[in-house]
C-alpha cells in the first residue's frame, strides 16, 4: 500500500505537468480554459499513454522513458511556472476543507483495495505478460504468433508499462486501474451538490451510476485490466459531456465537447469495442461545421489520430492486421501476420466465453437460443433487473426519439445523441461478448439515464437521493466489512504480486520460453511465457527481430 501511494504521487505529478501543458494549449489555440483538477488529469493520463506507446515503437519503456517524461515534466514547470502556480492556488482557493478531507480518504480507500484483491483471470493469462514484454522490448512484431491475447494490444498496458518502476523496484507494480477509479471518484463527488439544490439533474444519474460501479469493481482494481481503465473513461466521458449540456446556452462551446471526443478516441485504443461512443462526435462536427470553424476541425482530427496512431501501428506491428481480431481489414502484406483463421477462432472464443457456451463452435448460435440461458445462468439478481430496465430503457429511447421528431421537441437532441452512443454500445456489447466487466458502463448508464430522463429536475426526486444517500450507506458497511475481510492480507508496503505457477521450459532457437504444466496461466515473473508450447518461429537470429508461424 505504502508502494502503491509514492506511485501514485509520480503518477500524479507527471499527469499534472502532461495534462496542463496540453491545457494551455488548448486555452492558447482553442481559447477554452481547462477549470477541474481531475480534467486536467484525465488530459495528462491520456498525453502519458501516447507517449509510451511512441516510445515503445523504438526502445523499451523503462528507465529512459521515465527520464525523459520526467525532463518533459521539470520543463514544463520552468516555462509555465506562473500559471502552474496560479492554477494550483486556485485549486486550493476553490476546496473546501471537507473537500479535501474527502479526496484524502478516497485516496487511502483506493490505495487499500489497489493492494489488495481478486486478479481477474486474464491477469495471469496475458496481461502481466503484456506489460512484461513492454518493459523488457517495447514492441515485437509478430509478437501475437506467441500468444494470441498479446495482439488485443490496450494502450493501457504502455501506460502501465511506464508506471511499473520495473527497472527501479525489482518488480512490477500494477496500479493503473486504482488510480482512474480514484479519478472518476473525485469527479463523481458533484453529486454532493443535488441535495442543496433539492433537485437531481441528468449528470447527477450518471454519477450515481459510476458510483455504483465503484463499489463494484473495489475488490479487483488491483488487475491490470483494460476493463476497469476503459469503463472508467466511459464514465467520464458521459459525466462531463452532461455537465456540459447543463451549463447555460450562453456558455455553450463546442471546445469541451470537442475534446471529450478526443477522449472517446482513447477510450478506443483501451479497447476497441468502446468504438461506438464515437457516436457523440456528431454535436461538435455540427457546431463547428456550422460556424465554419474549418481550422479547429482540422486540429480536433490531428488530436484523434496523434492519439489512435502509435496505438493502430503497435497493432499492426504485433498482430499483422490493422485492428485485431478483425481479420476483413485485411490490408498487410507482412510475414508475421496472425493467420485469419486463427483471428476469427480467438474472436469466436471470447464471445462465446462471454455468452457462457464455452464452445467456440457454438458462435453462430442465435441470440433467441443463448440469450435465455446467459440471463438465468450468470446474472444475479440486481444484474438481471438492469438487464430488464436496459431493455425498458431502450423501449423508452426509440419512444422519446419518435416524439422528438413529430413534436420537433429539438431540447431532446442532446439526451438522445448521448443515449445513442450508449445504447448503440450496449446493444453491440449484448450480442457480441456479453461479459459484465467488458460492459458494466453501458449496462448502468442506459438504465441511469432513462431514469434520469424521467425524473430529471423533479423536486420530489430529492426523496429518491434520499434512497440513495441510504443505499450508498449500504454499500459503505458492506465495503468497510471488504476492508476488514482482507485487513490481515501483508500488503501494507508492497502490491499483491502477479501469481506463481507451476512452469515448464522449451527451447526456440537458443531462446528459454515458459508455459505451464496445467492449465493455461503463467504469471509474470517467468519470462517469455506462453500458455502452450506453439509452433513459432524467430523471424530472425533472435527475439527483437519478431516471430511468424511456422510453416
Amino acid at each position: 500500500m505504502l508502494s502503491i501511494l509514492f506511485n501514485w504521487l509520480y503518477i500524479a505529478f507527471t499527469a499534472f505537468c502532461l495534462g496542463q501543458a496540453f491545457c494551455f494549449f488548448v486555452e492558447k489555440k482553442l481559447g477554452y480554459h481547462v477549470r477541474r483538477l481531475h480534467s486536467v488529469m484525465v488530459a495528462g493520463l491520456v498525453a502519458a499513454t501516447v507517449y509510451a506507446q511512441v516510445f515503445s515503437l523504438f526502445y523499451k519503456v523503462g528507465f529512459l522513458a521515465n527520464v525523459l517524461l520526467l525532463l518533459f515534466c521539470f520543463l514544463v514547470l520552468i516555462v509555465y511556472r506562473k500559471r502552474v502556480r496560479e492554477e494550483v492556488c486556485r485549486y486550493f482557493r476553490e476546496c473546501s476543507h471537507a473537500g479535501i478531507a474527502v479526496a484524502v480518504l478516497l485516496i487511502l480507500v483506493w490505495a487499500y483495495f489497489t493492494s489488495r484483491g481478486y486478479l481477474v483471470y486474464d491477469s495471469d493469462l496475458y496481461h502481466g505478460q503484456s506489460i512484461r514484454w513492454i518493459e523488457e522490448y517495447g514492441v515485437v512484431k509478430g509478437l501475437g504468433n506467441l500468444h494470441v491475447r498479446f495482439a488485443y494490444n490496450s494502450s493501457v498496458f504502455s501506460l502501465s508499462a511506464l508506471y511499473s518502476m520495473k527497472f527501479l523496484l525489482g518488480r512490477s507494480l500494477h496500479t493503473i486501474s486504482g488510480f482512474f477509479a480514484l479519478i472518476l471518484s473525485i469527479a463523481t463527488l458533484d453529486i454532493a451538490r443535488a441535495w442543496k439544490r433539492k433537485k437531481m439533474l441528468l449528470s447527477d444519474f450518471a454519477r450515481a451510476a459510476a458510483i455504483y460501479y465503484l463499489t463494484i469493481i473495489s475488490k479487483e482494481v488491483v488487475s491490470p485490466s483494460s476493463d476497469y481503465v476503459v469503463m472508467c473513461i466511459i464514465f467520464f466521458i458521459a459525466i462531463k459531456w452532461l455537465e456540459q449540456t447543463e451549463r447555460k446556452k450562453e456558455d455553450i462551446s463546442a471546445v469541451p465537447y470537442a475534446l471529450l471526443c478526443v477522449c472517446g478516441v482513447y477510450a478506443v485504443t483501451l479497447k476497441l469495442t468502446a468504438g461506438l461512443i464515437l457516436v457523440i462526435t456528431l454535436k461538435p462536427a455540427v457546431m463547428l461545421i456550422k460556424e465554419k470553424r474549418y481550422k479547429e476541425i482540422a486540429m480536433y482530427l490531428c488530436m484523434g489520430l496523434l492519439t489512435a496512431a502509435p496505438w493502430v501501428t503497435r497493432t499492426v506491428l504485433i498482430s499483422g492486421w490493422l485492428l485485431y481480431p478483425f481479420p476483413q481489414l485485411d490490408l498487410f502484406a507482412v510475414d508475421w501476420k496472425i493467420h485469419a483463421e486463427r483471428a476469427a477462432a480467438d474472436a469466436a472464443e471470447i464471445k462465446t466465453w462471454g455468452r457462457a457456451l464455452y464452445n467456440a463452435a457454438l458462435v453462430d448460435m442465435p441470440v433467441s437460443r443463448w440469450f435465455p440461458g446467459w440471463f438465468s445462468t450468470t446474472l444475479s439478481v440486481s444484474e438481471k433487473l438492469l438487464i430488464l430496465a436496459d431493455i425498458a430503457g431502450a423501449i423508452l429511447f426509440f419512444l422519446t426519439a419518435a416524439y422528438t421528431f413529430l413534436k420537433r421537441k429539438w431540447e431532446n437532441l442532446d439526451y438522445l445523441l448521448l443515449m445513442s452512443a450508449v445504447l448503440l454500445s450496449y446493444v453491440f456489447w449484448q450480442l457480441s461478448a456479453p461479459l459484465l466487466r467488458y460492459g458494466y458502463a453501458y449496462v448502468l448508464l442506459l438504465a441511469a439515464l432513462t431514469a434520469g430522463h424521467i425524473l430529471e429536475g423533479r423536486k420530489w426526486s430529492v426523496l429518491l437521493y434520499g434512497l440513495m444517500l441510504i443505499y450508498g450507506g449500504y454499500k459503505l458497511f458492506v465495503l468497510a466489512g471488504s476492508i476488514c475481510e482482507n485487513a490481515l492480507t501483508q500488503a501494507y508496503i508492497w502490491q499483491q504480486d502477479y501469481g506463481v505457477y507451476d512452469l515448464k521450459t522449451y527451447e526456440l532457437n537458443g531462446e528459454t520460453f515458459y508455459y505451464p504444466v496445467t492449465g493455461d496461466r503463467t504469471g509474470y515473473d517467468s519470462f517469455p511465457a506462453v500458455p502452450v508450447k506453439i509452433e513459432a518461429e524467430f523471424r530472425g537470429e533472435g527475439i527483437r527481430d519478431g516471430f511468424r508461424m511456422a510453416p
